[in-house]
C-alpha cells in the first residue's frame, strides 16, 4: 500500500516499511514511546539527516537503539554524571535542539547525542514542566508543549 508523507510529500510503500527489518524496528520503537515523546523523537531524528541524502532506515534504527535504553531508564549519563531524564525532559530538550538549529546555534546533521544530552543535563522540572498539577496554564516551556499538554489533559 502506497502512502504519502505529510511532511515532505514522498510516496512510500507501507508494506516495504513493515517488511524492512530496520524500518519495522524503528516504527515499533517510536510507536511504543507514543504521545509527545514519540513525536519529539521523530523530529529529533531529522537532525541527523544529511544535507544531500535521505536518512537510511539502518541509521534511524541505530539512532533509536542508542536512545531507547536511556529514554526507558529515564536517566542519562554525560560528563561522568547521572541526570534524571523523565519524558518531559526529553521533549523539552528536543524542542531546545530544534530551536537551536533554527537559530543557527546547532550545526546539523548531528553525529552524536552529546548536544541533546547536555541540554537534558540542564533540564530542571520547573523549566521543563508543561503544566502544573490541576492547572490548565502552561508553566515555563514552549507554547507547543503547553498546547500538547492541554490537549492531553482534555482526554
Amino acid at each position: 500500500m502506497k502512502t504519502r508523507c505529510p511532511c515532505c510529500g514522498t510516496a512510500l510503500s507501507l508494506d516495504a516499511l513493515v517488511a524492512h527489518d530496520d524500518a519495522r524496528s524503528a516504527l515499533v520503537s517510536v510507536f511504543a514511546l507514543g504521545g509527545p515523546l514519540g513525536s519529539a523523537v521523530v523530529r529529533y531524528l531529522g537532525l541527523f539527516r544529511p544535507d544531500k541524502n535521505e536518512l537510511s532506515m539502518a541509521r534511524v534504527a541505530k539512532i533509536l537503539a542508542e536512545l531507547l535504553p536511556d529514554i526507558q531508564a529515564q536517566r542519562i549519563t554525560t560528563g561522568g554524571q547521572v541526570f534524571e531524564a523523565p519524558p518531559e525532559a526529553w521533549v523539552w530538550a528536543v524542542e531546545q535542539s530544534l530551536a537551536a538549529r533554527d537559530d543557527g546555534r546547532l550545526k546539523v546533521p548531528l553525529k552524536s547525542h552529546s548536544w541533546l544530552y547536555a541540554v537534558i543535563a540542564s533540564w530542571r522540572p520547573a523549566a521543563g514542566a508543561v503544566l502544573s498539577q490541576g492547572s490548565a496554564a502552561p508553566v515555563k516551556g514552549s507554547r507547543t508543549l503547553g498546547a500538547l499538554a492541554a490537549l492531553e489533559q482534555l482526554k
